[in-house]
């Protein structure tokens, strides 16, 4: 009887894969699998496009091969299947890596006062050409794994007919009513003044360590325990990685089942005595064990040997300083704390004023911070701890406007 199928005496992987892609070849199976499917119901697939700027990947292997399944299964099934591939071409990355290449930032581009100068056109053609560098390498992986799309005619999101079609469909979704306005809080560069989208946060390098400025900023308690007068003036002192917000502090939070103690020391600028009231846990952060003084009188300060002795005076949970007050670092902004029938109502137009007051404060600010930051690509942004004390800022007072009874 005659053989109908070849025959195999080993079982090599490689050399099969390779005759069955010279055979689709030869016969152009791809186009024909199309083509004989004229006029049969069509099943239409654009491939969520891969950047061509990197190279292809093993999880980019693993994608098409589920892509090509459903694509295959619906040939069978009589569709004739149009595969149309694509390249995105996202714009930050790119831009980016060219920037990097040339060795430019954002304000060397078409500013003809800079030594770095580029014009516009020229930065464009160099991002185009950087965003279509490894379509070779693409092509080469997509024949290789047998993945049927069509290279030779594919859409780009650089493309003007591309643009135009997304903004015809955003027409009909408008026209529909389908559109609204919202807002939502964005990850922001300096450096390359844009929104970042979640993608590019997760890009090589985008998050790392880096040590950020934070302050302990000290708090005159105006009704303190007596004995916490006897030795210098008493404090809270508070940590925070946000000081541009001390200007309008006006509360400190404790937490009601930490451990807090007053300590009599001395001012580590000035040598000037002084209690501090701060989290037990976290005395051995500013003061050195060794130095506390657990008997008798405390030992004198000494700035140049490093000397700074301490000690224990009293215990308390932070439950026992809620209600306590400070002054103020700026006393600019009034607090609102009904204590009684005769504390001031804030009415609406002052209220009104004190967020106008409070907005155009951390713009001058925000204005300030970007011009600082400029210079850098990715902007971090610093994390607030509460270690002993958090100074809440216009957050609290608004909260405490908005809740006062009237």
């Amino acid at each position: 009887m005659a053989k109908k199928f070849a025959e195999h005496n080993g079982l090599n992987l490689t050399k099969t894969n390779n005759d069955v892609l010279a055979e689709w070849e030869k016969n152009d199976i791809f186009h024909k699998s199309i083509d004989e499917r004229e006029g049969c119901p069509q099943f239409i697939f654009f491939e969520g496009p891969p950047s061509a700027n990197g190279h292809p990947g093993i999880h980019h292997v693993l994608a098409r091969s589920i892509k090509d399944t459903f694509n295959r299964y619906k040939t069978m099934k009589g569709f004739q299947v149009h595969r149309k591939a694509g390249w995105d071409t996202h714009g930050l990355p790119v831009e980016l890596g060219v920037e990097k290449e040339l060795g430019i930032t954002k304000k060397d581009i078409d500013n003809k006062a800079s030594e770095k100068y580029i014009s516009t056109e020229d930065y464009n053609h160099k991002c185009r050409e950087n965003v279509m560098k490894f379509t070779a390498e693409w092509r080469e992986l997509t024949e290789k794994m047998g993945y049927f799309v069509d290279l030779d005619h594919p859409y780009i999101t650089y493309d003007n007919k591309y643009i135009e079609t997304l903004w015809w469909l955003l027409k009909q979704l408008y026209n529909k009513g389908l559109l609204y306005k919202g807002y939502t809080i964005q990850p922001y560069s300096p450096g390359a003044g844009t929104g970042l989208s979640s993608h590019e946060l997760n890009q090589p390098g985008c998050y790392r360590d880096v040590k950020d400025l934070t302050t302990t900023a000290q708090f005159l308690i105006k009704d303190p325990k007596a004995e916490w007068t006897k030795w210098g003036k008493p404090y809270f002192i508070a940590w925070t990685t946000t000081p541009w917000t001390l200007p309008s502090n006006v509360a400190l939070c404790v937490g009601p089942k930490i451990d807090y103690v007053a300590i009599e020391t001395y001012n580590l600028y000035n040598g000037e005595p002084m209690t501090l009231v701060m989290a037990e846990a976290l005395v051995g952060s500013y003061l050195k064990a060794d130095q506390e003084c657990k008997e008798g009188d405390l030992l004198p300060f000494d700035k140049e040997k490093k000397q700074c002795p301490w000690r224990i005076i009293d215990h308390m949970k932070g439950t026992d300083l809620e209600g306590m007050h400070y002054e103020q670092l700026l006393p600019w902004v009034k607090p609102c704390e009904k204590v009684d029938a005769f504390a001031p109502q804030l009415s609406l137009q002052n209220m009104l004023l004190l967020i106008l007051r409070r907005y155009l404060l951390l713009r001058m600010v925000a204005i300030s911070l970007l011009r600082w930051t400029a210079r850098l690509s990715v902007s971090s942004s610093a994390t607030m701890l509460l270690p002993m004390m958090v100074p809440v800022s216009f957050i609290s007072l608004l909260h405490s406007v908005l809740m006062t009874p009237r």
